[in-house]
């Protein structure tokens, strides 16, 4: 249930684009997307040297009226990961590390920690538990400097997830660990031995880590919400607190030189490399998440920090890469590099279907906030801000929903609708969440 929102995408009508050249397909699905306020952010679309697309789309900042460009620079969240690992494969090239130490060996007393390797952390199999669900953390506190001993105390003492090495959970808690190592082995800051690893050998001039203290025209502005009628931009997350973990920023362009270069040796021998796009358990590799298209091999990651959202799709075989970076949190950018890829290779694609949209009173609006829930501990919470309905599912992002009709709502981030339903009283009693054919009631709480 927690993936409710997650897993599934808009609603489509099936295209082959036929008589268009593939840069004008890769527009008109960008533009559309743009349109429909599913994407606003840069992009970047190419196959081994040749660049196919790079651009931007949408506000960079509403309150200056700066459009997104392909010098555009923002904030990439997870995609970080992939950097920390190629860090670790370098340092193991030069032995100053081990993906077979054990944590106690860089910080003794660690608990469990002569059971958790370097590679568990790498591969999200160390059972660590995940700061970042941590909310009331998050919500007060990720905009601050934070120390090493105050981070490792969000996750050093609690519970193992699983036994090291038997299982895949998502920790950030893994990654920002690994920065720490990285620290400790090197006797340098983590961001001063990524820029001079492979930010300065790339020329990724563009690229950094401090995103609150960057003061540059390019630089975006993240949103919690943008659309016509309403903006609310969202705070930065410290450095410290996203670490290893998350805290790059760059644009579309350096993003593609470091795709370049893991095709060229620059950066890690071939046997790291091997490793590196290897999958282990929940087809995580190292900081890439391994699928298939059309039988080439694929690598990705994924990335989200407040405002933000971003992709790097690789098809391997044929050297596709499929950059999109978003300012305002869109959670469509993997259904986009899924349709982008398919232009690529000259498949059929999708792009979205438009609904019906009507404008409301705030009076009728409001009448709909509450929290609903779909299931115990899955809560769906309305909520009504700067003019715009919003609902929240729990652990996931807060998303705008836009009338259909009085009592019926969609999303356009995903194909899902919701049914509010009054009881006799003439109060909000439930709603009914339409998805994939499930019908789904949610009783509203505190009625």
């Amino acid at each position: 249930m927690k993936k409710i929102f997650i897993s599934f995408f808009c609603c489509m009508s099936v295209l082959s684009g036929f008589g268009q050249t593939v840069q004008q397909k890769l527009e008109e699905f960008l533009t559309i997307y743009n349109r429909d306020n599913l994407f606003n952010g840069s992009v970047l679309v190419a196959q081994k040297e040749n660049i196919l697309l790079q651009k931007g789309y949408g506000w960079k900042n509403i309150h200056d009226s700066s459009l997104n460009d392909a010098n555009t620079i923002f904030q990439i969240g997870s995609v970080t990961k992939q950097f920390t690992a190629a860090i670790i494969l370098q340092l193991q090239e030069q032995k100053k590390l081990s993906i077979e130490d054990s944590v106690s060996k860089y910080f003794q007393g660690f608990p469990h920690g002569g059971k958790i390797t370097v590679r568990h952390l790498v591969t999200h199999t160390s059972g660590l538990y995940n700061y970042t669900k941590d909310t009331v953390f998050m919500k007060n506190d990720a905009v601050k400097f934070i120390t090493r001993d105050k981070m490792l105390s969000l996750f050093r003492d609690k519970p193992l997830d699983f036994e090291p090495g038997s299982s895949f959970s998502y920790s950030n808690s893994g990654y920002v660990l690994l920065g720490y190592i990285i620290e400790q082995v090197t006797g340098k800051s983590y961001f001063r031995v990524v820029r001079e690893n492979i930010f300065k050998p790339l020329r990724m001039d563009h690229s950094g880590f401090n995103f609150a203290s960057l003061n540059d025209t390019d630089k975006a502005t993240g949103y919690f919400l943008l659309t016509p009628k309403a903006n609310m931009p969202a705070p930065v997350v410290d450095s410290s607190v996203a670490h290893a973990a998350g805290a790059i920023y760059t644009t579309v362009g350096d993003l593609y030189k470091w795709d370049r270069a893991l095709y060229n040796g620059k950066l890690i021998n071939d046997a790291s490399m091997q490793v590196a796009f290897t999958p282990n358990k929940g087809n995580y590799a190292y900081g890439w998440v391994i699928d298939s298209a059309w039988n080439k091999k694929v690598a990705y990651h994924t990335g989200g920090i407040f405002g933000f959202s971003s992709i790097i799709a690789r098809v391997l075989d044929d050297q596709t890469c499929i950059i999109l970076f978003d300012n305002h949190g869109s959670p469509s950018l993997e259904k986009m590099a899924e349709g982008l890829n398919a232009i690529v290779q000259g498949k059929p694609y999708e792009l979205p279907k438009s609904r019906p949209e009507i404008e409301l009173s705030a009076e009728i609006l409001r009448q709909y906030i509450g929290e609903y829930e779909l299931a115990p501990n899955f809560i769906l919470t309305v909520t009504f801000e700067e003019g715009q309905l919003m609902t929240q599912a729990t652990g996931q992002a807060k998303v705008p929903i836009f009338a259909e009709k009085e009592n019926f709502f969609f999303l356009k981030v995903v194909d899902a609708q919701l049914e509010f339903i009054k009881g006799v009283d003439g109060k909000m009693e439930k709603l009914i969440l339409h998805q994939k054919g499930q019908t789904i009631p949610a009783k509203k709480l505190g009625k």
